[in-house]
C-alpha cells in the first residue's frame, strides 16, 4: 500500500463492487463554514490505522469515529497497539483513543450522527456484538452497546448515510430494507430503523445488475437530496447517475434541476458508474462531484472534480471543471475557502493529460485543494502517498480529517488518519 498501484489494480476494485468513497456517507448536510485553507503540515496526535483501508470518518462531538477494513491501531507514538475491527474512535482535541470497541463481522463504509449522540453504521456486515445487524446498525458511542431497538436489515451492503432530524437516509448497492422492495436507496427512522413505506425514490435502468446510491449529499436545509450511482432513471424520468430530490414531503420527488454531463456511456465502458463522491457547499449555494472512470479530456466528465450551481431549474452544466488527467477522486468536501479533493490523482488542473502531465498541468499527488469559484487549484500542496486514494473527508473545527489506505501525509508518517489544521490567525497556509 506504501507504492503506487497499477490503474488495472484500481478499476479491478471499482468493478467488483467495492465502495468508493464515504466523505458523503457521513454528510448529514454540508459542513460548517471555516475560517481558512488548512495547514499543509497535519498535527502530529493523531492515531494510526495500521492495516486496512479507512473509508467513512465521522465527528460526535470531541470524538472522531473512523471506520473501513481494518484490524489495528496504534497511538500516535506508535507505542501502544490496540486491537479494533472495522470501527475505531478517538479524541479529537488530543487524538486519545476511546474505550468505544464494537465487534463487527465486516467492513463499515458509512457513518453518521444519530438520535441522542448516538451511532449510525452502515456497511458490509451481518452481526454486531454478535447480534444480527445486516448492514446497519445504531451503538451507543461511550460504550459500544448496540442500540436493540434499531431495526433495518438490508439485503445487500450500504455506502453513504445522510441524517436530517429524526429521518435516516440510506444508500447502497440493495433490493430491499425490511423485506421492502427499495433499489439502492430508502428512508427509515433514524431511532428505531423503521422503514418510511411512502418514500421510494425509484432509481432504475442500473448499467448491470442493479441501481447503486454511490454517495449522497444533502442539502444544509435538508430540503434537497442529491444522489449519484449506477442508474440512468429515476421515477420514469431521464436522470443519468445525478438526481435532486426534494424530500420535505411524505414522498421523494424528482426535482426539475437535471444535468446530462454524467451519461452513463460517457467514460470507460469497464465502470458501471463513475461518479464517486459529493459534497454541498456549506451555504448550499453549489455542489461538486467527484469521478473515476479511467479517460479523460476536455469536455468529459471522467477523473475529474465538477461544480453545479443549485438554483435554477431545468437542464445544468458544470460552472467549472478540473481534471487530474486519467487518475480516480473519491472524496471531496466543499468549504468556504477551499473545495478538497482526494484520490489517487498525481496532478490537478491537467485538461489535456491522459496518464501524462498536460500543459499547464500542476502536482498534487493524492490531495489538493481547489478555489471554489475559479476551480483551478491552489498554492496548498501538502502530497500524500497515493495507494487507492483518500475515501473520506471531515471538516471539523480543528480542521480537515483525512482518512485513506496508505501512511504518508505531507513526507510525514500518518498512517491511514490525519488531521490537517487551520493555521494560526495571521500564519499563510
Amino acid at each position: 500500500m506504501r507504492s503506487l498501484l497499477g490503474v488495472s489494480l484500481v478499476i479491478s476494485s471499482v468493478l467488483l463492487g467495492s465502495p468508493a468513497s464515504a466523505a458523503a456517507g457521513a454528510d448529514a448536510g454540508a459542513g460548517p463554514p471555516v475560517p481558512q485553507v488548512v495547514s499543509a503540515d497535519p498535527v502530529d496526535w493523531t492515531p494510526h490505522v495500521t492495516d486496512g483501508q479507512v473509508w467513512a470518518m465521522a465527528l460526535l462531538g470531541d470524538t472522531v469515529v473512523v471506520g473501513g477494513n481494518f484490524n489495528a491501531t496504534t497511538d500516535a507514538h506508535r507505542r501502544a497497539a490496540v486491537t479494533r475491527r472495522h470501527l475505531m474512535a478517538f479524541r479529537l482535541s488530543d487524538g486519545q483513543i476511546t474505550d468505544f470497541a464494537p465487534e463487527l463481522d465486516g467492513p463499515v463504509y458509512a457513518l453518521a450522527e444519530g438520535p441522542d449522540g448516538s451511532l449510525l453504521v452502515g456497511g458490509d456486515f451481518t452481526k454486531v456484538n454478535g447480534r444480527n445487524r445486516r448492514s446497519l446498525a445504531r451503538l451507543d458511542l461511550a460504550t459500544g452497546r448496540l442500540h436493540r431497538g434499531f431495526y433495518a436489515p438490508v439485503d445487500g451492503d450500504v455506502r453513504t448515510l445522510a441524517v436530517s432530524g429524526g429521518t435516516l437516509y440510506v444508500g447502497g448497492y440493495y433490493r430491499s430494507v425490511s423485506g421492502v422492495p427499495r433499489a439502492g436507496l430508502a428512508r427509515v427512522d433514524a431511532l428505531s430503523g423503521r422503514l418510511d413505506e411512502g418514500f421510494d425514490a425509484g432509481l432504475s435502468d442500473a448499467v448491470e445488475n442493479y441501481p447503486r446510491a454511490e454517495a449522497m449529499s444533502l442539502s444544509p436545509d435538508g430540503t434537497r437530496l442529491v444522489v449519484i450511482g449506477n442508474f440512468a432513471r429515476v421515477q420514469g424520468l431521464d436522470r443519468q447517475q445525478l438526481v435532486s430530490l426534494d424530500v420535505t414531503g411524505p414522498q421523494a420527488v424528482v426535482s426539475d434541476w437535471s444535468t446530462a454531463f454524467y451519461g452513463v456511456d460517457r467514460c470507460d465502458a469497464r465502470f458501471d458508474s463513475y461518479v464517486r463522491g459529493i459534497d454541498h457547499s456549506p451555504d448550499g449555494s453549489y455542489f461538486v462531484v467527484v469521478t473515476t472512470g479511467h479517460d479523460s479530456g476536455p469536455d468529459l466528465p471522467c477523473t475529474a472534480a465538477a461544480r453545479f450551481e443549485t438554483a435554477g431549474s431545468g437542464e445544468h452544466h458544470p460552472t467549472w471543471i478540473n481534471h487530474t488527467g486519467g487518475h480516480s477522486l473519491y472524496a471531496v468536501a466543499a468549504t468556504g475557502p477551499a473545495v478538497y479533493v482526494g484520490g489517487h490523482q498525481l496532478w490537478q488542473d491537467n485538461t489535456y493529460g491522459q496518464k501524462t502531465k498536460g500543459p499547464g498541468a500542476v502536482d498534487r499527488p493524492g490531495i489538493a485543494a481547489l478555489d471554489p469559484v475559479t476551480g483551478r487549484a491552489l498554492d496548498w500542496n501538502p502530497t500524500r502517498s497515493r495507494g487507492q486514494g483518500v475515501r473520506a473527508f471531515v471538516v471539523s473545527p480543528q480542521g480537515l480529517l483525512v482518512g485513506s489506505d496508505t501512511d504518508e501525509l505531507a513526507r510525514e508518517y500518518h498512517a491511514r488518519v490525519g488531521l490537517f489544521p487551520y493555521p494560526p490567525v495571521g500564519v499563510p497556509s
